[in-house]
């Protein structure tokens, strides 16, 4: 799952972002609603958070446009702009919640699970593959009856394959969904992911679920 954080106070932005992050979101970060227009165009999101007052004008304008562009996951704006009036304007221009500053960082991951949740009704409960099933809304994983533990990343690279069994996912792919953008992973952390993945899910002696295409990507048996 990834987010889009726009808020022009870099502390405030960092903090919102290990938040997010802690609950299982990649982030992204813009400082200025041009800087999130460009990351909207180029990547799809299950969540904005988004700040009003900003360098280049009001952050509802991304909402609103994001809306009225087919947007339909979730947006919480997240604002000193908290008056009752200001809350109305935000719900009525297509926020799902508004919170406002100062705020408490538990209260913020209740709000952004509650959201996500929201996303989940409009997906598949549960995803099953042969004897592996998995719970996108709660992130849980089984093989058969085990439940399995899972990093939030090998986690997000379980979904996509599940979600695609017998379609190549390719790196770019995986890419896109466990990280943000201004995160540089090392050249063979996918590959470690995806290994470590393998041996929770695999059964000794019989042939790996997931199947390395070379030069493609990953695929689901």
């Amino acid at each position: 799952m990834r987010a889009l954080v726009l808020e022009d106070d870099e502390r405030l932005r960092s903090l919102v972002v290990r938040t997010l992050g802690r609950g299982g979101l990649a982030c992204d970060e813009a400082s200025r609603i041009a800087e999130a227009e460009e990351l909207l165009e180029l990547h799809e999101y299950d969540l904005l958070v988004l700040d009003r007052r900003l360098p280049d004008g009001d952050g509802l304008d991304v909402c609103r446009r994001a809306r009225s562009g087919g947007f339909r996951h979730s947006i919480l704006i997240l604002t000193a702009m908290d008056q009752p009036e200001d809350e109305i304007e935000g719900l009525s221009e297509g926020a799902d919640d508004y919170l406002g500053k100062p705020f408490d960082l538990e209260v913020l991951a209740a709000r952004t699970r509650a959201l996500l949740r929201r996303n989940e009704t409009r997906a598949p409960k549960e995803l099953v593959a042969g004897d592996l099933k998995l719970d996108p809304g709660r992130r849980l994983a089984w093989r058969g009856a085990q439940m399995l533990e899972l990093t939030s990343r090998e986690f997000t690279i379980l979904e996509l394959l599940m979600r695609s069994p017998g379609a190549v996912v390719s790196r770019e792919e995986i890419l896109e969904q466990a990280w943000g953008e201004r995160e540089e992973p090392m050249s063979n952390t996918i590959d470690v992911l995806v290994g470590r993945l393998r041996r929770k899910v695999d059964q000794p002696r019989q042939a790996s679920r997931i199947e390395t295409i070379r030069g493609m990507g990953y695929r689901l048996r």
